[in-house]
């Protein structure tokens, strides 16, 4: 059976190529708003932090109507943190759109998701995006695209993909360079080109789990695309898993929903081809299959990739412990983390024996500090250490994570960034002036990349653009300089005091202000300096016989360096922490005690 009336799609792409815009515009064209409806901008990125970074981090469904067919769209993340949700999307889908920015080109995660879409074998429409920037060079941009896919093994047929020029930000999608008036063309082409999904109607029910979501009221909610047969409300199931990690076990399907615009709604039946959510299985997982009980055959699952970077969680032992968190104890930590490996299949949790902390690996340092970021806003508290890189052994022989780095930069800045490649043990693969602005393409170990994000914004003074995806293991390099300052650290507990502050200030950069609780052993600051300095932020300044405590001139106070949590992670050496609670994003040294953290120094 063949669903003409039905084309299943997701939209992938490098982060910021305007993945989430456009489907605005085909949610705006399809009929998915009222006329007078009033909708936020990137109405997909529903999850706050989305909004806030302007990033999608999640997968989401939604479907428009294009005359008498049904298209339903998955709109992916483009941050290769967030690979995984790519991956296993992709098996929802029978094509997919490869948005490129017509300026930009290709970047690492388009190679990344197009060389996934290729290895299933989807078909594909390249859609040159944001042709309205005054940069735009989209003949260029389609013959860089068209090599991508020959590097890729691309077959004769997805060379000969079907070309279309938008701008999501006006909603108008062209054949030709020279711009549409509206969207019909590219939701014509998703009717032509993409093929209509086919399945078996007759045979018993068959569903692989693509996606998982939660709801308060009816709890797990499996996403996924019917294989074969059809799905009713009520209907007895029997959940499998390919890889065998799971006995076989019998369900009943309570609530079953479509996905129609930006809504689930309510069916009693859905066939063959359809993108359905069912709710009533309570532990579903991603990868295994609801199936017919009277044919309980599961589905192959993608191979999701490795992790590359880990981090320790742990229970806060600061003397501020258990002041601002709703959940501190290591039994909520355990719990909450392990629920996140529910949902998100790149992660990883083990527990470490005989220490209240467990380590969590991740695809990298975003995909790990988002994932800290949520558990903060729910009211946990805990610390997490410096990320560091997984080794494996390849044939005998210790490897490390390699990452495929593009860096844009205006020309004055390219020495700079050399010299610093150069330093953290990147090799220049290849470099391309466009314009006034150079492309650099290295490939350079992943802990090298550890705490450079923000020097990079400095060094060019915030004009450049770094991107990199993993691309594989290598052979351990030689060891790669650590950080070249030392922090200000707190000699005692109390609250910090302007004259204490005025004082430590000359010494470094302060991350503090006036009337901040402090700890014995927290970093208050930075110093340009190799090694640690104690400083007393305390200290208040005392009358005598001869004068009033508050009688000399006002003392001037540089602001203090306030630190987001991806800056403090990348801030933070071996021997630190990160203390995170719902209110604040400390940094104090493991060892709070100045002399106990000196005979520790010794030791070593």
């Amino acid at each position: 059976m063949i669903r003409e009336d039905l084309r299943n799609v997701a939209i992938i792409a490098h982060v910021d190529h305007g993945k989430t815009t456009l489907v605005d515009g085909m949610l705006r064209q399809g009929g998915a708003f009222r006329e007078n409806q009033v909708v936020a901008e990137r109405v997909m990125d529903s999850n706050t932090l989305e909004r806030e970074r302007g990033i999608t981090i999640l997968a989401k469904n939604t479907s428009v109507h294009f005359g008498d067919v049904k298209i339903n769209i998955v709109d992916t993340p483009g941050h290769s943190d967030f690979g995984g949700e790519v991956e296993r999307v992709l098996k929802m889908v029978n094509g997919v759109l490869l948005l490129v920015d017509a300026f930009e080109g290709p970047m690492p995660q388009t190679r990344f998701v197009l060389s996934k879409a290729l290895a299933l074998g989807l078909k594909i429409i390249i859609v040159i995006n944001k042709i309205d920037r005054p940069e735009a060079r989209p003949k260029e941009v389609l013959n860089e695209v068209l090599g991508l896919l020959i590097d890729l093994d691309a077959t004769e047929e997805q060379l000969d993909s079907p070309v279309l020029y938008c701008s999501g930000r006006d909603g108008t999608a062209s054949l030709s360079e020279d711009g549409g008036e509206n969207l019909i063309p590219l939701l014509q082409t998703i009717k032509d080109y993409i093929p209509a999904p086919e399945g078996d109607e007759t045979k018993p029910f068959q569903m692989l789990v693509s996606s998982v979501d939660y709801n308060d009221y009816v709890g797990r909610i499996a996403i996924g695309r019917i294989e074969r047969g059809k799905v009713r409300k009520n209907m007895e199931v029997t959940i499998t898993d390919y890889k065998g990690n799971i006995a076989p076990y019998k369900a009943k399907i309570s609530t079953l929903y479509r996905i129609e615009g930006l809504n689930r709604v309510e069916c009693a039946e859905a066939s063959v081809g359809e993108i359905v959510c069912l709710s009533g299985i309570p532990n579903i997982n991603i990868g295994e299959t609801v199936c017919d009980s009277q044919d309980p055959t599961p589905l192959e699952f993608v191979q999701i990739t490795e992790p590359t970077v880990e981090m320790t969680f742990m229970v806060n032992d600061s003397p501020f412990a258990g002041r601002e968190g709703k959940f501190v104890t290591g039994r909520q930590l355990h719990d909450r983390l392990y629920k996140e490996l529910l949902k998100d299949v790149s992660l990883r949790v083990t527990d470490i024996p005989g220490v209240d902390g467990l380590n969590v690996a991740g695809r990298g340092e975003m995909h790990l500090s988002i994932l800290i970021e949520t558990m903060r806003r729910e009211g946990y508290e805990f610390q997490v250490s410096t990320p560091r890189v997984l080794y494996k052994e390849i044939d005998g022989v210790l490897c490390e994570p390699m990452e495929e780095l593009v860096i844009d930069v205006p020309e004055q800045f390219v020495g700079s960034v050399m010299e610093k490649m150069g330093y953290r043990k990147g090799e220049l693969v290849s470099m391309h002036p466009q314009g006034d602005r150079t492309k650099l393409e290295f490939r350079i170990p992943s802990r090298g990349l550890f705490g450079y994000r923000n020097e990079f914004l400095t060094d060019t003074k915030g004009e450049g653009i770094l991107t990199s995806i993993f691309s594989g293991y290598e052979p351990c390099k030689s060891d790669v300089p650590g950080r070249s300052f030392g922090s200000l650290v707190s000699y005692e507990t109390g609250e910090a005091a302007a004259y204490g502050i005025f004082n430590a200030q000359e010494r470094g950069t302060m991350f503090i202000e006036p009337a901040t609780p402090v700890y014995e052993g927290m970093i208050v600051g930075s110093s340009p300096k190799q090694g640690d300095i104690v400083v007393n932020v305390c200290k208040k300044k005392h009358l005598t016989n001869t004068r009033a405590s508050g009688s000399d001139d006002a003392l001037r106070l540089i602001p203090p360096r306030k630190m987001s949590l991806e800056e403090a992670l990348e801030y933070i050496s071996d021997d630190e922490l990160v203390e995170v609670t719902p209110k604040n994003i400390r940094l104090r040294k493991r060892i709070l005690d100045k002399s106990l953290r000196l005979k520790s120094e010794n030791r070593k």
